[in-house]
């Protein structure tokens, strides 16, 4: 009871300190970073990220942190996702369980833009040469199972924005709390994100200029011009959720998450998933806004997945479906692996 009353202390404290970072319409799609926001993993995209009561494993270190220990587990992740306009986004992760230590885990997100057409004033059709862009985002992550109901953990992360000779680098830093009560039901924190502002700088920013009050014979002085500064996009999320076994091959998770974000409008979270022996399953999700307006991007999602042993390691294979407005829709693949476990 007493680590209880720590854990809801701690939800408090993650609530008052979201007021901080509470959006007002003035706000809206005002922050940069936005790789930030892309989700990783196919299990959880499928039930539209409504699960960061009970996320667990590996792959919760996008969704909450907390739940990496649950597993009891060392993993290995990778996933794939074709995003919008052609941009693909990669995610790979590993994770080491150190038995009542808690679990560490690092973790890389890289957004391919494919390749750009380079174009001037001179060729505005471009001169045969390519760019692309990189969006980097780098994580160290530390989480602990402290009964076996209550998990916190917590993520730092290194991001990267780069394009030809210019780039912002940055750090923010996620943190999580979950708990579980003996009727199955679970409640969980994360808030996101949290971090200073970010600027573009480099060559590509410098020009040549005359020098005030400089004599006519002397050279040009180099300047770079200054870039403003831009917030990450940073939120807070509060989500239930509830496991219902079906006799004892199926089991049914239902689950819900509510998030208030810097920059965007309040989104609500429902998700369901469907697990037959721990073996198959079958999950279904919806992400809507709050608030009536016209900013929804994504909506329903779906997916299933395959938990197989091989030799003593668990491999898992997901697929998540999310439709998307305007774009075409995103696939997600993801594959995991398990050793050790509880």
């Amino acid at each position: 009871m007493n680590r209880f009353k720590i854990l809801m202390g701690c939800v408090l404290v993650l609530f008052a300190f979201s007021s901080l970072f509470a959006q007002s319409n003035a706000r809206l799609g005002t922050s940069g970073a936005e790789e930030l926001n892309i989700p990783v993993g196919a299990q959880y995209i499928a039930t539209g990220g409504a699960f960061v009561s009970s996320a667990s494993g590996i792959e919760a270190l996008y969704w909450n942190p907390a739940g990496l220990d649950k597993a009891g587990k060392s993993e290995a992740m990778f996933s794939r996702m074709s995003y919008i306009a052609d941009m693909n986004l990669n995610y790979i992760a590993v994770s080491g369980h150190m038995g009542d230590l808690g679990t560490v885990a690092f973790s890389v997100k890289s957004l391919d833009f494919g390749d750009i057409v380079e174009t001037s004033v001179a060729s505005p059709d471009g001169d045969g040469s390519t760019f692309s862009p990189s969006a980097i985002v780098a994580g160290v992550s530390y989480a602990k199972a402290l009964t076996d109901r209550i998990s916190g953990g917590a993520t730092v992360k290194f991001i990267h924005e780069g394009i030809m000779d210019v780039s912002a680098n940055g750090f923010a830093v996620d943190f999580g709390a979950q708990y579980r009560f003996s009727n199955n039901l679970s409640l969980g924190v994360a808030l996101k994100n949290i971090g200073g502002n970010m600027r573009f700088t480099g060559g590509d920013l410098e020009q040549k200029a005359a020098v005030d009050d400089s004599s006519p014979t002397s050279s040009d002085g180099v300047f770079e011009a200054l870039s403003d500064k831009f917030n990450i996009p940073s939120n807070f999320q509060f989500g239930i959720a509830y496991d219902y076994a079906v006799g004892e091959n199926n089991s049914i998770q239902l689950a819900s998450t509510f998030q208030n974000a810097n920059e965007s409008d309040n989104s609500l979270r429902f998700g369901a998933e469907y697990s037959f022996n721990n073996l198959f399953f079958l999950r279904g999700g919806y992400d809507m806004l709050t608030e009536e307006t016209d900013n929804s991007v994504f909506g329903a999602s779906f997916g299933a997945g395959l938990n197989y042993a091989i030799g003593g390691v668990d491999v898992v294979f997901d697929y998540a479906y999310r439709d998307v407005d305007v774009f075409d829709a995103n696939h997600v693949f993801s594959v995991k692996f398990g050793i050790g476990g509880n």
